[in-house]
């Protein structure tokens, strides 16, 4: 490679959320919805997504398949608590999608970890 630094594959953003109505953290359609919308807000790809539920009032794991990669998701609603995990790689740009996910879940604080990927 000639010049200049090498452009990572993709960025992967580790996102924990705290301090989420619980309310927000239990519906999977709901969070299905939220997870599209963040992923078109990114300039992604929607392939294909899958949420579960594991019962009334409890937490929901899912995961949406982008050409870009995934964003994927698991919550604790009796902890207001929610995981995220967006990895994309070309032009989408995967802080818009986290920036949708931040709006609608309104977290009291957050965490964030940005990991460049595919630089060896």
């Amino acid at each position: 490679m000639s010049g200049g630094a090498h452009r990572p594959a993709g960025i992967h953003l580790l996102a924990d959320l705290a301090g989420i109505d619980a309310a927000l953290l239990a519906d999977p359609e709901a969070i299905d919805a939220l997870l599209r919308e963040a992923a078109l807000a990114a300039g992604a790809r929607i392939l294909h997504s899958h949420f579960h539920s594991f019962g009334t009032g409890m937490g929901v794991t899912g995961v949406l398949l982008l050409a870009e990669s995934h964003i994927s998701i698991h919550t604790w609603p009796e902890h207001g608590f929610a995981a995220a995990d967006i990895f994309m790689c070309g032009a989408a740009q995967p802080q818009l999608a986290l920036e949708v996910i931040e709006d609608a879940l309104a977290p009291a604080s957050r965490s964030l970890k940005t990991v460049a990927r595919g630089q060896l």
